[in-house]
């Protein structure tokens, strides 16, 4: 027996994946993307010298996972703009976001209460484009579960993955934010949810797809408003990988962090500030100058 079934959770499961995320939870989906974007150093600067290529860095925002994921799959990616409904809206949120006169717009959904509940709807639109990347990628090859899971990793955070070329546009170039490298907490749920949805899919995982969209989108939802109603970076996957890395990864050598004491060290020795002895000499030539010029007047 299910777990949904045994708590009685499904039918309101079943009704809760039938819930149609477009124009309501798409809108909400854009308005925090745009958000982030305008969070961004130099953002808004950018629109007022170049509002096409801030209109491009929120059409990636809003867009980048369904352009990634096309890629992958071979299919055309500008396929998702022929959806003209989802393009002028987001283009209306990202207007309104970055040009709404006395900035009122903007100030009305970064209220934190509004926000923490765009958030929230955001999460619900994440959840949905990852079991559908992996249900398409299913669809097209069977007994691929590595592509299963690259389809719906990039669904669920394509926008991160596509950080580096989104600052190209704004004319940033910042290779150590590489999404891969440092992963936020979005990229790392949407990597475990796609392992989730893809055992679910090749029939690996005993429970059905609304269930697991029903119970992923509960746990996205709390940790996500929880991270921002705190402002915190914390991940809660944090304490199980502190565990388990170290296990099956092992630890940071120490040679490592012994070099880093030493670039440390070098960059001191060659900052250290002239003795003491030196500067009490400068000091008495020139007590010895104004002396001498004292007795010349």
């Amino acid at each position: 027996m299910e777990l949904a079934g045994a708590l009685q959770l499904g039918e309101l499961a079943a009704a809760f994946a039938a819930l149609p995320v477009f124009p309501l939870f798409d809108t909400a989906y854009f308005i925090v993307s745009v958000l982030y974007l305008k969070y961004e150093p130099g953002a808004v600067e950018m629109s007022r010298k170049s509002p096409f290529a801030s209109w491009l860095c929120a059409m990636l925002h809003c867009f980048g996972s369904y352009i990634l994921a096309d890629l992958l799959l071979g299919e055309s990616p500008i396929d998702y703009f022929s959806n003209n409904s989802s393009v002028i809206l987001a283009t209306a949120v990202w207007y309104l976001i970055f040009f709404c006169p006395m900035n009122l717009f903007y100030k009305c959904v970064s209220f934190l209460p509004m926000k923490l509940i765009f958030v929230a709807m955001k999460e619900v639109v994440r959840v949905r484009k990852i079991a559908a990347g992996v249900h398409h990628a299913h669809h097209r090859y069977h007994h691929g579960w590595f592509i299963m899971m690259a389809t719906g990793w990039v669904k669920g955070s394509g926008v991160a993955l596509l950080s580096n070329f989104e600052q190209l546009l704004r004319g940033v170039w910042k290779p150590e934010t590489n999404e891969i490298l440092r992963m936020s907490f979005p990229t790392k749920a949407s990597l475990y949810g796609t392992v989730l949805f893809t055992l679910q899919q090749t029939r690996w995982l005993p429970i059905s797809e609304a269930n697991l969209i029903f119970f992923f989108t509960m746990f996205m939802i709390v940790c996500k408003v929880f991270m921002t109603a705190t402002h915190s970076h914390a991940s809660p996957f944090t304490p199980v990988e502190s565990f388990i890395c170290p296990v099956f990864f092992g630890s940071v050598s120490s040679g490592h962090t012994s070099h880093h004491h030493d670039q440390h060290g070098a960059s001191h020795e060659v900052s250290h500030p002239p003795p003491p002895l030196a500067k009490s000499k400068e000091e008495l030539n020139e007590g010895t100058r104004k002396r001498k010029a004292k007795k010349a007047e």
